[in-house]
């Protein structure tokens, strides 16, 4: 199996420059093979260019200009190339399927972030000083790399891939493996509810409190996009502000993936079977649709309300969290299952009376058929893993 490694770089400043020219020269190429691409089809003869053709040209790419594209590794420039053919095919595709096609586009250099080397040992060398304390990366064109290497690497590097993130270097690393052997069995199952008040509650009575990094953000946020829109366009300190706004955005985004990376892992490890309801995350933070009076204007639609909701999703994370649980499942050999949610929350456990009226309030449940009384996320933690084990039950062997 193959698992993916992401390590922080620490290049010197002679190094940070060339890493810089490396992913400049990389959107070169990556541009302008597209142009060629629009070009040759915009012909009279609409004629289509592909991988296999502008591989051929590298050759010569290289020898003509040897200080921008002949520096660079000979494989990292074929998987750029073979980066746009696959923008093609999945525009091609897009189209077949009769969805909104999204031409490729040409990139700027401030938005082509990653330059991939597809094997290990060509044009690159992971932990290229093994006697050396200090790991570190060698590239073509750059030198050997100071990586801050947190975990060891577990399997045999396949391919490596340098990422800009800000002012930030780092390699991301595919290794493969033999599969791990299952954690054991701990003959526990359990279903999660997640929501907002709560960022999920489970059958056993645990809850797992909203952390709401972006809302804890949001001053910060808010006093940063005012300043960047202040700024003139072009400027020097509207570079600055931009970057402020990003690095506020990533620490978010670090924070919200700890917390799914740890949740997950407690669940996995002290669970054999995990159900959770089958959200459609998208369409529960879609825009409401306007509502025409007839009088040439348009009636209250609850736009408002809808927003700040959208927003408190968004914020919790439920579909990286549920990712990064399948994945982490699949490799502790446990069961991960997802379920109808439909009246999760309004059906009673203990008689099954399924009501509106069961849920007077957000987190109150009251049976009004039997009067059992309880949590409601939990009520919905208890109906989801039942529906778990009785979908997993029927399932042929």
């Amino acid at each position: 199996m193959l698992r993916t490694y992401k390590f922080l770089m620490r290049p010197t400043a002679r190094q940070g420059q060339a890493l810089a020219e490396m992913l400049r020269d990389h959107c070169s190429l990556y541009n302008g093979a597209l142009q060629e691409r629009r070009d040759a089809y915009r012909h009279a003869s609409r004629t289509t260019v592909r991988y296999g053709q502008q591989s051929a040209q590298l050759k010569e790419i290289r020898a003509s200009d040897p200080e921008r594209q002949g520096r660079w590794s000979f494989s990292s420039q074929q998987a750029t190339l073979r980066r746009l053919d696959k923008a093609f095919a999945a525009f091609f595709r897009r189209i077949t399927s009769g969805d909104k096609p999204g031409y490729p586009r040409f990139r700027p250099v401030s938005r082509f972030v990653t330059v991939e080397f597809p094997r290990d040992g060509d044009g690159c060398r992971w932990n290229s000083t093994p006697h050396d304390p200090v790991t570190r990366v060698r590239l073509k064109g750059v030198g050997h790399v100071k990586v801050h290497r947190h975990r060891p690497v577990e399997g045999k590097v396949k391919t490596v891939s340098v990422k800009r993130e800000g002012h930030r270097w780092y390699v991301v690393l595919t290794a493969e493996h033999a599969r791990r052997e299952p954690l054991p069995a701990t003959g526990s199952n359990v279903g999660i509810d997640m929501g907002v008040a709560n960022f999920l509650a489970d059958s056993n009575g645990g809850f797992v409190n909203n952390p709401r990094y972006g809302r804890k953000a949001a001053t910060k946020l808010t006093a940063a996009q005012q300043g960047l829109s202040r700024c003139k366009r072009g400027s020097k300190r509207r570079r600055k502000a931009v970057d402020n706004v990003a690095r506020l955005h990533r620490k978010v985004r670090r924070q919200r993936l700890d917390h799914a990376h740890k949740t997950a892992l407690g669940l996995v490890r002290e669970h054999d079977l995990i159900a959770h309801e089958d959200l459609k995350i998208r369409n529960m933070c879609r825009v409401p649709a306007p509502r025409p009076n007839g009088e040439g204007t348009h009636a209250p639609n609850g736009a408002s309300a809808k927003a700040g909701l959208n927003r408190v999703i968004a914020d919790a994370g439920w579909g990286v969290f549920l990712a990064i649980l399948n994945a982490k499942a699949e490799c502790a050999g446990r069961e991960v299952m997802a379920v109808d949610p439909r009246n999760t929350s309004r059906r009673c456990p203990q008689c099954g009376h399924t009501a509106k009226e069961n849920r007077p309030t957000q987190e109150l449940f009251h049976c009004i058929a039997c009067g059992h009384e309880a949590h409601a996320d939990t009520v919905g933690a208890l109906n989801v893993l039942r529906a778990g084990l009785a979908r997993r039950d029927a399932q042929p062997a």
